[in-house]
């Protein structure tokens, strides 16, 4: 035997008291840890960077563990023998949240945690698993643990860089990961002296070097102080956190460049993702003869999707270029996947010294973190800069259907247009086997639980369109079609073909002039990027990156309507029946990084109420009394938004009379306008 599983420390538990979701019936959490034992020496490991430096033990194998969860009928054979797993978010599960519109949670139990119960009532066994090894326990996360890669002369060390932006004014202490649920690379002994810390204003502006003397490889720690002194501060050395005594100044770019030591064998995420399903999927027993919690008398599993949104949507297209889509039995892992929001982009996972945490590259945060790079789409195409032809679907034996969903601010922030267009901005034909479903008008983050309105450190309030509604389908599309061999609906996505992928130039020249209203040079640049010479197609090591300059990709965006809201793709039906310009993009506000955008947010921008609040105010949109009659003519609006999407196969019919509903209290809940009374 060339590798194991077991599982450890397992609790079950009856989910939501008992309670039975139509003919699936009643769930049963369990929850624990799986131990991996796996051959270092196998060339269907051989992707995984620096296994062969890991330890292993007295049989040669290298050893790590992850957490679990499972959410399964409690009797299997009243389920649907599907598995849907979700690649976690920074070890937090997004899945109920965005298919049930249930509270966000790590640990669900209630009733409560069900939300409208679709993904119960449709009968899955929902997995998640911790892949993610550089996170520190906490909130219920789900964690791996990996070990330290070590070399025969001792501990391994490498020049690594690190940014941080504060938010706030007064932050003058990062862990040198940048988070404080993520684990950080220690500093060597004998790297304090030489490790460099600059500052710029932005990502292409001139660093400004911070003398050695003003900044320390400390944290501070406070509490009541001795001998009647009241609350102190202390300043204690660390080799994990980086203290800056005049503070962090808000919105600039701080980046650090100093020798690390022990990276962690982060790869093994994708191994341990790809056997833990594998084991679901088709196993009786482990070998020390651990019981396979999907399994029954009769009942298997018949197919395995999974989904994840953002970071962890780029892990699964991740997962599947490096090829663990296949199993060590030389098995399909995944018979369908759907990554959400990831843009372009894969991730800094499988490299040493990685960071998966951090945020990709993005116009102003993170821009050269090497998240984004060659292959960006599913189908083959020749990267103009380096001449390599790749794709992200490569092996036909083993690649998954995929449904990939991405919004408006993923075109802004990650580079979306290059999952659907050559690295010269020509468009390109989806493989057979890949829809690319574009929700024009929403942003990255789009709870279905709204939230009060708020604009962060924007100028604007942050996009609040609903978008929940298009999960629900997408499971049932991607199961009718992996299972029956039904085809989708065709790809849904602005095209250069169509005039409604188009330059930054364009896009400006036909966004309407609302006052008081910021605009964004363009979207985040993909620059050609030198990570020096110990990086190989991703896969050794990260060193301090820089610009090369002159090279670049093409990134596109939607083209806007007379509202300034996207053309091409599906709209929601907030943005189709609109009450205001819906973006994917929004502006710092000055004392934040002015001129630059934030994160991956979008922006609301509220059409005027009347035609003379739009006169008296210069708006050049239609108002809304000019556009709805009254509360009810907008409900019946967004109806037949509703239904429209329905005939053509991206909503289900439960959701039509849901979005009616929601829409008599959108008016206030989510955009903060009067709808006119009749």
């Amino acid at each position: 035997m060339n590798h194991s599983i077991d599982l450890l420390e397992v609790e079950r538990a009856p989910f939501a008291g008992g309670h039975a979701f139509g003919t699936a019936g009643d769930y049963e959490r369990i929850v624990g840890k799986v131990a991996f034992r796996i051959d270092p020496a196998d060339p269907r490991n051989g992707e995984i960077v620096d296994l062969g430096q890991a330890p292993t033990d007295a049989d040669g194998l290298v050893v790590y563990r992850a957490d679990f969860c499972i959410l399964r009928p409690a009797d299997l054979s009243t389920g649907n023998r599907r598995l849907l797993f979700e690649f976690v978010n920074r070890g937090n599960k997004r899945l109920l949240q965005f298919f049930n519109d249930a509270p966000p949670g790590n640990m669900p139990d209630s009733i409560e945690d069900a939300g409208n119960g679709f993904l119960f009532r449709q009968g899955y066994s929902l997995v998640w698993l911790g892949w993610q090894g550089d996170l520190w326990p906490g909130n219920d996360r789900l964690v791996l643990e990996v070990p330290v890669a070590r070399s025969a002369e001792g501990p391994i060390e490498g020049e690594v860089f690190a940014e941080f932006i504060a938010d706030v004014k007064g932050v003058k202490v990062f862990p040198l990961s940048a988070a404080t649920t993520s684990r950080s690379y220690p500093v060597v002994a004998h790297g304090h002296a030489t490790a460099r810390l600059t500052r710029r204003r932005y990502y292409d502006s001139q660093r400004e070097n911070i003398a050695r003397k003003d900044w320390w490889f400390a944290r501070t720690e406070g509490g009541q102080g001795a001998d009647s002194q009241g609350a102190e501060l202390a300043i204690i050395p660390s080799d994990t956190h980086i203290y800056l005594p005049g503070g962090f100044e808000p919105g600039w770019i701080y980046e650090l460049v100093y020798t690390a030591r022990d990276p962690l064998v982060l790869g093994l995420g994708h191994s341990a993702v790809r056997d833990f399903v594998s084991f679901l999927k088709h196993a009786d027993e482990t070998g020390s003869g651990t019981p396979n919690p999907l399994r029954g008398e009769g009942i298997r599993i018949e197919k395995a999707y999974s989904w994840g949104r953002s970071q962890s949507g780029r892990c699964i297209r991740d997962f599947v270029y490096f090829g663990f889509n296949e199993d060590l039995d030389g098995c399909k892992v995944f018979d369908g996947v759907m990554p959400h929001v990831a843009g372009g982009g894969t991730m800094w996972m499988n490299q040493r010294f990685a960071m998966p945490t951090l945020l990709p590259g993005q116009s102003h945060e993170n821009h050269v973190a090497p998240a984004d790079r060659f292959p960006f789409s599913y189908a083959y195409c020749r990267d103009h800069i380096t001449g390599r032809h790749d794709a992200i679907l490569r092996r036909p034996a083993t690649d998954p259907l995929v449904i990939h969903t991405d919004t408006s601010a993923e075109y802004w922030h990650r580079r979306a247009s290059l999952v659907h267009t050559d690295t010269r901005g020509n468009d390109l034909q989806p493989p057979d086997g890949v829809r690319i479903y574009i929700w024009t008008g929403s942003q990255h983050w789009a709870p279905p639980i709204p939230a009060e309105l708020s604009s962060g450190i924007a100028e604007q309030y942050f996009n609040p369109v609903a978008t929940s509604m298009f999960f629900r389908a997408n499971i049932v599309i991607l199961d009718a079609w992996v299972s029956n061999g039904v085809a989708p609906p065709p790809s849904q996505m602005p095209s250069t073909r169509a005039g409604t992928l188009v330059a930054a130039e364009t896009w400006a020249a036909g966004f309407p002039r609302i006052p008081g209203v910021s605009l964004p040079r363009g979207p985040s640049r993909l620059e050609k990027i030198s990570y020096g010479s110990r990086f190989r197609e991703g896969l050794i090591e990260i060193v301090p990156p820089e610009i090369d300059g002159g090279a670049e990709y093409a990134v596109l965006v939607p083209a806007v309507d007379e509202d300034g809201n996207d053309r091409g793709g599906l709209r929601a039906p907030m943005v189709a029946a609109p009450l205001g310009t819906y973006t994917g993009w929004s502006m710092r506000r000055r004392e934040f990084g002015c001129g630059a955008m934030v994160g991956t947010t979008g922006s609301y921008l509220p059409f005027p109420e009347t035609e003379e609040v739009r006169v008296r105010s210069l708006d050049p949109r239609r108002p809304i009394n000019a556009r709805y009659r009254n509360a009810e003519a907008y409900a019946e609006a967004i109806g037949h938004a509703a239904a429209s999407l329905r005939e053509a196969g991206f909503i289900l019919q439960e959701d039509v009379a849901r979005c009616i509903a929601l829409a008599r209290n959108w008016g206030g809940t989510r955009h903060r306008v009067s709808l006119p009374v009749a």
